[in-house]
């Protein structure tokens, strides 16, 4: 199955996000709020972009089926993590607007922009191999960190929309919808660079990026 092969592609760098400090900081209770606090800003960016490219994908679909996933999965985007990013932006004293007023850093720019750009010029498969990676990712880490969870609720409770039960059997959907394609060397460098975008990603939270110029 192409899922497996995939997989052994983006899997050394799964390994490299779960050790990443970030993701050990939110465990353990030592990431500090600053780095939790820019992360949070840069999803406020990136989440609309996310939505698109998956209502993107889905318009690359051969099928009714796959189409009502991508559809129904770019709605979820909105409805569900968007809301979630709402409400942690509240926490943090923050409205959605003041928080857009910072800007995207460069790393979600490139990374919403390479998914974008992928599902909304490539072929269906190019689209869902781009694709993957992000719902992937977050399935495994969210479900391993909800085995310990954190003692931080603010933590805990991001760590419970992404290993909960509910986005476990979204995944599961879109991983079978991966292997009614034909296995492409092309699709697995496409796949490789989104996982490496999802590391860059939590980085550069971790090191509260901005732009290095202007």
């Amino acid at each position: 199955m192409i899922r497996a092969e995939l997989w052994q592609v983006i899997e050394p760098v799964y390994r490299d996000i779960v050790a990443h400090p970030f993701l050990t900081g939110l465990t353990d209770g030592s990431l500090p709020r600053e780095a939790f606090r820019h992360y949070v800003v840069q999803e406020a960016h990136f989440l609309p972009d996310y939505a698109r490219a998956l209502a993107a994908c889905g318009s690359r679909a051969p099928g009714p089926a796959a189409i009502h996933r991508f559809a129904t999965d770019a709605a979820r985007t909105v409805e569900v993590e968007h809301s979630l990013v709402v409400e942690l932006l509240q926490a943090f004293g923050l409205a959605e607007a003041d928080a857009r007023k910072q800007g995207p850093g460069p790393t979600t720019v490139g990374y919403a922009s390479y998914l974008v750009r992928t599902c909304s010029l490539g072929t269906f498969p190019e689209a869902l191999a781009a694709i993957v990676p992000c719902y992937w990712i977050y399935a495994r880490v969210g479900e391993r960190l909800l085995a310990s969870s954190s003692p931080d609720p603010l933590y805990a409770w991001w760590i419970e929309t992404y290993g909960g039960e509910e986005y476990q059997e979204t995944v599961s959907g879109v991983l079978d919808l991966l292997d009614s394609l034909e296995p492409d060397p092309a699709l697995l460098d496409v796949a490789l660079t989104t996982a490496r975008f999802e590391w860059m990603y939590w980085d550069a939270a971790w090191r509260q990026e901005g732009w290095p110029c202007g």
